[in-house]
């Protein structure tokens, strides 16, 4: 995907970049194959994959919610920056944190917000579960783990009334998986996005889901009693 026809396809999206935007984005590109020669942060090193397969991908999140409000998210598994980095240059008002259990990848990220300029958006060295520090309007991850270890781990960031946007692959076996954890966290599954990347037409699924403002107190602790990498 070329830059031209990132923009046509964003502007599917209802999202209509500046200049500014188009150049942080190229700018990010630049830092990311520059630090990837350093640290594995993608295997994905192409300009035209980088724009379909991340850049893209990561926007795709505005297909199921409005982010042009002022809106606090969190990235768990942030990685690179993915989504987080890319939603936070295209929709500047979201205040922004980056969670990931890697320090270098940290690192990295801090220097992409810096040479960036970008404003409300920091980067935290930790794991999901051992982050208590606030709770966000929306909780976000792009393939990092299972659909409901994910929801078990991450329910204590997300606010009453907020949602859940999981970006996926194949999603079936998964939300087959998830339903016992929906029902004992009182979540509801208000939206299920299916799609195909343009080119390549790789199939991708978004998941919204909300968590109920009665839920908050409805909820055991480590109900799935599996043991857990760090995330």
């Amino acid at each position: 995907m070329n830059r031209e026809k990132f923009i046509e396809e964003l502007n599917k999206l209802n999202i209509n970049l500046t200049k500014k935007q188009e150049e942080q984005l190229e700018n990010y590109y630049k830092l990311l194959i520059e630090e990837n020669q350093k640290q594995n942060l993608t295997r994905i090193t192409k300009k035209e994959d980088v724009y379909l397969k991340h850049f893209y991908d990561s926007l795709t999140i505005a297909k199921v919610i409005d982010l042009t409000q002022n809106l606090t998210l969190i990235d768990i598994g942030t990685g690179a920056g993915f989504p987080g980095i890319v939603l936070k240059i295209v929709f500047p008002n979201l205040k922004i944190t980056l969670l990931d259990s890697l320090n270098k990848r940290v690192n990295f990220l801090n220097q992409v917000i810096k040479k960036l300029n970008l404003k409300d958006i920091k980067a935290v060295h930790s794991r999901i579960e051992d982050y208590q520090d606030e709770t966000f309007d929306i909780v976000t991850s792009r393939a990092v783990a299972k659909t409901n270890i994910l929801l078990e781990l991450s329910i204590k960031l997300l606010k009453s009334g907020g949602y859940f946007i999981l970006l996926k692959a194949n999603i079936e076996d998964e939300l087959k998986e998830s339903q016992k954890a929906l029902n004992i966290l009182n979540l509801k599954l208000e939206a299920k996005e299916t799609l195909t990347l343009p080119i390549e037409n790789s199939k991708r699924t978004i998941l919204k889901i909300k968590k109920l403002k009665e839920a908050d107190k409805k909820y055991p602790r480590n109900f799935t009693k599996i043991k857990q990498n760090p995330l």
